[in-house]
């Protein structure tokens, strides 16, 4: 946990926040150096999270595309901008970004969850806000005035990023049922029981071992992908070749890359649909069917779907998870466990307007 004290110019003088723990068994992380966490730049952000003012005619928030009942997602296939024109990918979900890939958005062109604050506001077709007229709004604003100067000291654009990431980053989902069985405080029923071993097993046929084969991209406690590099961006068999999306490759340059897109938590996963970088599955029983016999081969498709089979043990010959139906509906009533209801009305995370 990096705490620390502003000094800068201003006469900010932040209180780091009280009482703030992780879960342990999310793994480590690490906070910024220059922006550590306090209580004023948490309520700044919140604040800017839930104000149309950041976008270009007034219209948007943050929160229009990220909605805290649905897991801070909106429930669109795909997001709508300020125009009414529908972008190009999935509103992600908002939560634990402490852990995991630390590259956001779903191609990871974003290093930071401060760069990536800005990436909406800045977007022509999403809020389209220049940061010169936006910082003159909120200059022109005395309750902005007392936020920034008691947070960072000034109105300028890092300060916006810095307390916008702030929010973001304290977005922790860990009392879901799941997270009260790893603290031994109840049982998961039989089916949910089921569904967690299938969860974290990869299937085996050698040694009749079945498995859902989850884990191996949904690292985990967090559910998460892997934090180190790339680690964390797949081509989970989506397309093929011909319709594969740039996804990771548009930000590394390397065709390697070509069609891989960020893991995501599945934290709070039962509320957060239509899945995927574009939308395009309803229902958890379709991602299942997807990863059960939908899989599309590509040049670029995971090693790690590709062996996934429960009755071949060739990957060159594997189809699909081939997992029965009383196993889909085990890893699905597994997934709902990580349903965090707090987290959803969290009054800490809601419109503070």
């Amino acid at each position: 946990m990096l705490f620390g004290s502003f000094d800068g110019q201003g006469h900010a003088d932040p209180t780091p926040i009280e009482g703030f723990q992780a879960p342990f068994v999310f793994g480590r992380f690490t906070v910024p150096a220059d922006n550590p966490l306090t209580e004023e730049a948490f309520e700044l952000g919140r604040n800017l999270f839930y104000d149309p003012i950041l976008s270009g005619d007034n219209t948007m928030s943050c929160a229009t595309c990220h909605e805290q009942a649905r897991g801070f997602t909106d429930g669109r296939a795909r997001s709508v901008g300020h125009n009414g024109e529908e972008l190009d990918f999935n509103a992600m979900a908002l939560g634990n970004l402490l852990w995991g890939p630390q590259l956001f958005l779903w191609d990871g062109r974003s290093p930071s969850l401060e760069h990536q604050a800005l990436q909406p506001l800045l977007n022509p077709i999403e809020m389209n806000q220049p940061l010169d007229a936006l910082l003159d709004e909120l200059s022109a604003s005395a309750h902005y005035q007392e936020m920034f100067d008691a947070a960072y000291g000034e109105i300028s654009e890092q300060a916006v990023s810095k307390a916008l990431a702030t929010f973001v980053r304290l977005l922790i989902s860990a009392d879901s049922k799941y997270d009260r069985y790893l603290r031994g405080e109840i049982k998961l029923n039989d089916q949910e029981e089921h569904g967690r071993k299938l969860f974290m097993a990869h299937p085996d046929v050698k040694t009749s071992l079945r498995g859902g084969n989850c884990i191996d991209c949904h690292s985990q406690f967090v559910t998460a992908g892997f934090a180190e590099g790339f680690d964390g961006f797949s081509n989970n068999g989506l397309d093929p070749d011909t319709d594969l999306k740039p996804g990771l490759s548009a930000t590394t340059d390397y065709d390697g890359d070509h069609g891989k897109f960020k893991v995501p938590s599945l934290r709070n996963i039962a509320v957060t649909g239509p899945y995927m970088h574009d939308g395009r599955f309803e229902t958890l029983r379709e991602v299942l069917n997807h990863y059960n016999e939908g899989i599309v081969l590509s040049s670029t498709l995971s090693p790690l779907i590709l062996e996934a089979d429960n009755e071949v043990a060739d990957p060159t010959q594997a189809l699909g998870l081939q997992l029965t139906e009383v196993e889909i509906d085990a890893i699905i009533a597994f997934l709902h466990t990580l349903t965090d209801e707090a987290f959803l009305s969290n009054p800490k995370f809601s419109n503070p307007f």
